[in-house]
């Protein structure tokens, strides 16, 4: 089983760069990145809200479970 995180995705769709999102939600590129490429291995619902706010989308739209 694992989590998929489909960041890259809603960044294309919304034009907007990992640094730009990263100064946004005030987390480190490093960090943010280390989401992106799925090697994260837990998010806070702080970040996830503020990563949704400003993607303005939902959990599910950036986490998707694969069995």
């Amino acid at each position: 089983m694992e989590i998929e995180v489909h960041l890259d995705a809603l960044l294309a769709s919304r034009r907007m760069t990992l640094t730009e999102l990263a100064e946004r939600v005030g987390m480190t590129l490093a960090n943010l990145s280390i989401l992106k490429t799925g090697k994260a291995r837990a998010i806070r619902f702080s970040t996830l809200a503020a990563i949704c706010r400003e993607l303005d989308c939902q959990p599910g739209d950036l986490l998707a479970y694969r069995d």
